[in-house]
């Protein structure tokens, strides 16, 4: 299990991050988009239990994911060519039962702090993937799956906690 961060005792007699501070609402677009950690987990195809609305993730990446960089190909007009891509926002929160539990929006949401390999802890981009987080080089592009294939392809370790240390 991960270590969680120690960002609030580190702030004592220091300025509180962002998101310790303001509610969702109030973060500017950069704050709120950088609560993303890169981990591209929320990229992967998912199945939901119907009936007991248990989320059950793929290893099978959206058509626009780079696997090898672990970022959104065309992030800006991403819901242009997917049309069941999910835009986060303050809003849509409250329904989004389908984000990993490190991810930082979820983390920050729930009132939780952010894990130390976070970006916004580390300093780094790279610790999320340093820390074996993230979906870079696990996925495969939907595209080289049949859909009928894609039950195959359930696993496990998105919604693991489990990291390297960094």
């Amino acid at each position: 299990m991960a270590a969680k961060s120690s960002e609030t005792k580190k702030a004592v007699g220091k300025k509180l991050p962002f998101w310790k501070t303001k509610t969702m609402k109030e973060m500017s677009k950069t704050e709120w988009e950088s609560l993303c950690d890169g981990c591209g987990r929320c990229c992967l195809n998912k199945f939901e239990d119907e009936d007991t609305k248990e989320i059950f993730y793929t290893d099978v990446a959206c058509r626009l994911f780079n696997t090898s960089s672990c970022r959104c190909s065309n992030y800006p007009e991403r819901t242009k060519y997917v049309k069941d891509c999910v835009v986060l926002t303050p809003a849509v929160m409250p329904k989004m039962n389908c984000l990993p539990p490190t991810c930082g929006y979820r983390l920050v949401y729930e009132g939780k702090d952010l894990y130390d390999w976070h970006p916004l802890i580390s300093g780094r981009k790279s610790s999320v993937h340093e820390a074996g987080i993230s979906a870079k080089d696990r996925a495969v592009s939907e595209v080289t799956i049949d859909e009928d294939d894609l039950e195959n392809h359930i696993v496990k370790w998105p919604m693991s906690k489990r990291c390297k240390k960094i």
